[in-house]
């Protein structure tokens, strides 16, 4: 709709989210440019044939909308900004929408792109196009809703009020219970090998929709960009999509009841699952009999060499191990801390050319992240070590920036030194690392200086 001088009403996209059509209109609406939604919601797994007409409710796709805002992302194959997109709908909304509706909607190949895992190699990410981004969180808006409630309460990832920390604290219960071994499953490329028949059949128990129903598989089925040829998706949920997590867990919601049945307690975050058991022996009884069902029954494939029965304080779950003891704590897992490091010293590199306070900035933008979520760790020694190495780091940079001798004697005087003791130093013909520890530049860069410039402590940091 457009005005005289071609300019676009303010609320252009609202109107073209009021509905029209069949089951969106309440008989009793009064007024408003937004129609009270209609649509009887389901209750656990029972399904409605009118989801469709929810997933397209204004309500749910300005919800949508503003998660898809919020997450950004790269363009998909159609080069379509996420900026762009409140545009295309103002102009396209109503076609889409007649689309969807009558089954007709037929979404774009996803784009290939890898990243790298932090533990080494390639993960392979599918990028859809910021308008299939918009249809499939819609959809899982309303699937999830539905769907949740149905699933196992040992289930974290992906989940509404659910996360990794929760999942972590649960495992530590367990082992705190006197489960000492860990059965640790790792499913080999999980996401690329999920059976799309046997996914369906699990999405057809739950929706009767016969055009959601399509149109999920048309998702699965879009098939995949990479280096410039389109082939096609006979199996997988690829990773970067909205839908595929809700997907993920309703395949391994079969792996849940398996487990729960057998009367075994474990923990699953996504793809991840530990598995507690009392002994050794019962570990490898379980982690035969479990390899076998999820081969046979779910058609997954576990890696043989990153699974294994262990005790906990010798494997990582979520990025955290726990202490060995009648009494179990967090501890940060010896592969999160070498990531760590990796990137700490690529942050503080000697040779950035930038000033320290670029170099703070810079290195505090990753420390609150990654503290953000390792300072639910329980043994802060740790931190502390890592606190002392970052500062020694930072000193080191500072000192080969500073080049030669008398510029290091200029500087540590102007930093507050004795001339006597920055002119002892300043000459040294040692490198960076073992200066870094002298008296001197410890004075010069100390703990409150670089607590001024904005570094954070890990030790005694705080979300609040």
């Amino acid at each position: 709709m457009r005005i005289r001088g071609g300019r676009r009403q303010k609320n252009q996209l609202e109107l073209a989210f009021i509905p029209q059509g069949r089951g969106e209109t309440s008989p009793g609406r009064t007024g408003g440019t937004e129609a009270p939604r209609a649509i009887q919601v389901c209750q656990g797994p029972a399904a409605t044939d009118l989801l469709m007409e929810e997933v397209c409710d204004p309500g749910n796709l300005k919800r949508a909308l503003q998660r898809v805002r919020q997450n950004q992302g790269d363009p998909g194959v159609d080069g379509m900004t996420v900026q762009a997109l409140r545009v295309y709908l103002g102009d396209h909304w109503s076609e889409i929408r007649s689309q969807l509706l009558e089954g007709s909607y037929k979404p774009r190949p996803v784009k290939r792109v890898e990243i790298p895992k932090p533990g080494g190699g390639w993960r392979k990410l599918g990028i859809p196009t910021v308008l299939d981004r918009l249809v499939q969180q819609a959809i899982l808006q309303v699937l999830q809703k539905q769907w949740d409630a149905t699933f196992s309460e040992h289930s974290y990832g992906f989940r509404p009020h659910r996360d990794a920390h929760q999942a972590v604290a649960r495992a530590q219960e367990i082992v705190a219970q006197g489960y000492g071994w860990v059965v640790d499953i790792d499913l080999e490329q999980f996401f690329d090998r999920v059976n799309h028949d046997r996914l369906m059949a699990r999405v057809a128990e739950r929706v009767t929709d016969k055009r959601l129903l399509k149109l999920i598989r048309a998702f699965l089925n879009a098939g995949m960009l990479e280096d410039g040829l389109v082939r096609p998706t006979e199996e997988g949920t690829p990773q970067g999509s909205p839908l595929s997590p809700l997907l993920s867990n309703l395949v391994l919601d079969e792996l849940d009841r398996e487990l729960e049945k057998r009367g075994l307690p474990f923990v699953r975050y996504a793809d991840d699952c530990n598995i507690y058991v009392r002994s050794e022996r019962a570990g490898q009884r379980v982690m035969k009999g479990i390899s076998v069902f999820l081969t046979r029954k779910l058609r997954l494939k576990v890696n043989a060499t990153k699974s294994a029965v262990a005790k906990p304080s010798g494997r990582k779950f979520l990025g955290f191990s726990f202490s060995a003891g009648p009494v179990p704590k967090r501890t940060i897992a010896p592969q999160a801390l070498v990531r760590f490091r990796r990137r700490v010293v690529e942050l503080t590199g000697r040779n950035r050319g930038i000033s320290l306070e670029r170099m703070i900035r810079d290195l505090v933008e990753y420390l609150r992240g990654w503290i953000g979520y390792f300072g639910f760790c329980e043994r802060r020694t740790e931190l502390r070590d890592l606190d002392g190495w970052i500062r020694r780091r930072l000193r080191s940079a500072v000192w080969k920036q500073w080049q030669n001798g008398r510029r290091r004697y200029r500087e540590l005087c102007r930093l507050g030194v004795k001339a006597d003791l920055a002119e002892r130093v300043a000459g040294s013909s040692r490198g960076p690392w073992p200066m870094s520890l002298t008296v001197a530049m410890s004075q010069a860069l100390s703990n409150r200086y670089l607590r001024n410039l904005g570094l954070l402590c890990l030790e005694t940091w705080s979300p609040a």
